[in-house]
């Protein structure tokens, strides 16, 4: 336990972090820029401070990810994955509490591909009868 810097790797959607904490006062940098600043919407903020809230260490850790591909959702995500896994890496009992409330699973939803003869994954050209 407490260890200097943990790295780890997180992916949701095309999106991919490599996520490093360190022990402090609960700074999140993403690519160079303060969190807030990088992901505008709340929302996005409260998805990558999850893993900190279920495990009780809100201000302990400094956290510096790298992020590319995909939206800024897709980004949170990955995010949040890569915390998570760090965490568990750092703390091996944080393991069950994480992986009860769904964080350590991958999400694998990805976009399903536009099929041939159709304007996209699902959705017809319109029909004519004549």
């Amino acid at each position: 336990m407490a260890q200097t810097n943990v790295l780890s790797t997180g992916r949701r959607k095309v999106a991919a972090a490599r996520v490093m904490i360190r022990p402090g006062s609960g700074k999140i940098t993403v690519n160079k820029k303060d969190a807030g600043d990088y992901f505008k919407r709340r929302t996005l903020l409260m998805i990558i401070c999850q893993p900190f809230e279920i495990t009780s260490t809100s201000n302990l850790y400094d956290v510096t990810a790298t992020v590319s591909g995909g939206g800024l959702a897709g980004q949170a995500g990955a995010v949040r994955h890569g915390i998570t896994r760090a965490l568990v890496r750092e703390n091996p009992d944080y393991r069950s509490l994480l992986r009860k409330s769904g964080m350590l699973t991958r999400d694998s939803r990805m976009v399903e591909r536009k099929k041939p003869g159709q304007s996209g994954a699902r959705k017809r050209y319109q029909f004519s009868k004549r």
